[in-house]
């Protein structure tokens, strides 16, 4: 197999560019704004910009590839915590942090994984979580019909509070965090009105 060919000064000038123009526009605007306007803001004809990132799906994962581990690495501090129901705050309270400190980060939640490396680092971080839930249904102290694809739930929720109230009040979201973690202990349980998404209900509400 032959090694890739190293960018010519130009082209890598030109790619390095996008890469920094796509986080800035993303972060402004979200992972759907027009690619145009980072190609405007990049300096390059927009045909450079199709030239390097044939998709936008490859846009965004060169743009968010320096975010792909902080998921696994709250997941590996949470897992280091002895309580259970300790342990599974954590899990959730600083991955909704991490998204609403970080809008690149937050808007991957809404959507499949734009590369096979973001796909293995969210499948790493997803099977720490599962021995997070686990420990805690093991222990009694989360209710016993969660399952790790309800997070989403929280996740969408969350991106859209934190998207609403931002400006006025950036921590209120912490607020609706509590009641859901409230909601989650098994005391509080009720019975479940419909079945949870399975994991491939989910990734196809992701694509679509």
């Amino acid at each position: 197999m032959s090694e890739e060919k190293p960018l010519r000064v130009d082209a890598r000038r030109n790619r390095d560019a996008l890469v920094a123009a796509a986080r800035e526009v993303f972060l402004e605007r979200g992972l759907d704004a027009p690619l145009k306007e980072i190609a405007a803001r990049a300096g390059v004809a927009i045909g450079t910009l199709y030239n390097r990132f044939p998709t936008r799906d490859e846009l965004i994962a060169a743009a968010v590839e320096d975010r792909i581990e902080a998921g696994g690495r709250v997941a590996e501090a949470a897992l280091a915590i002895t309580d259970p129901w300790d342990s599974f705050v954590y899990l959730v309270e600083n991955v909704c942090e991490l998204q609403a400190r970080d809008r690149l980060i937050g808007e991957l939640a809404l959507r499949a994984a734009p590369s096979q490396a973001i796909a293995r680092a969210q499948e790493y971080g997803h099977g720490l979580m599962r021995e997070i839930v686990d420990r805690a249904q093991r222990a009694g102290v989360l209710r016993p019909d969660w399952v790790l694809e309800d997070i989403s739930f929280i996740a969408w929720a969350h991106i859209r509070i934190v998207e609403a109230t931002s400006d006025v009040a950036p921590e209120v979201w912490r607020r609706h965090l509590a009641l859901v973690l409230d909601g989650l202990r098994a005391p509080a349980a009720h019975p479940l009105p419909v079945a949870p998404l399975t994991e491939d209900e989910l990734m196809r509400a992701l694509r679509g």
